[in-house]
């Protein structure tokens, strides 16, 4: 038998990762799960604080409005950066449930079917959609 012989070369499927891709994309997002639960952790503790506690001042409130605006812009900031961070961990977490549920598939755009290049999916492994297919929804969102 010849290398020549289609039936003696053994092809990657088109499309369809090695274990040893899709256990380097598993690990990359149980690192990031990990990153933003941590993330979130802190944001927990800090919206458990007291006001009191949150600036130093042996009041629980602020006398001067100044101090008071200011006080709410960071709660505020501290929230918005929580909640961002909590769509973040939906998105990861959802990524390995497909990556469990459905290895094959993994690393399939969700709009064409072709295959997201493994190098995008490194930077951003629960990426659900190619290159192309990205840019045409940033697009739409823009008109």
């Amino acid at each position: 038998m010849t290398a020549n012989n289609p039936k003696t070369v053994k092809q990657r499927k088109p499309g369809v990762m090695n274990k040893k891709q899709l256990a380097h994309l598993e690990k990359r997002l149980q690192e990031e799960r990990n990153r933003v639960m941590k993330e979130l952790g802190y944001y927990d503790e800090q919206f458990s604080g007291t006001l009191q506690s949150s600036d130093g001042d042996l009041s629980a409130y602020s006398f001067h409005m100044a101090d008071q605006g200011t006080d709410a812009m960071e709660r505020e900031k501290q929230f918005l950066f929580a909640s961002k961070e909590g769509r973040y961990l939906w998105h990861v977490n959802e990524a390995l449930r497909r990556l469990y549920r459905s290895p094959e598939k993994f690393g399939r755009c969700h709009e064409c079917g072709d295959e997201i290049a493994f190098e995008r999916l490194d930077a951003l492994p629960h990426a659900r959609l190619c290159i192309k297919c990205k840019a045409k929804e940033e697009d739409g969102k823009d008109k």
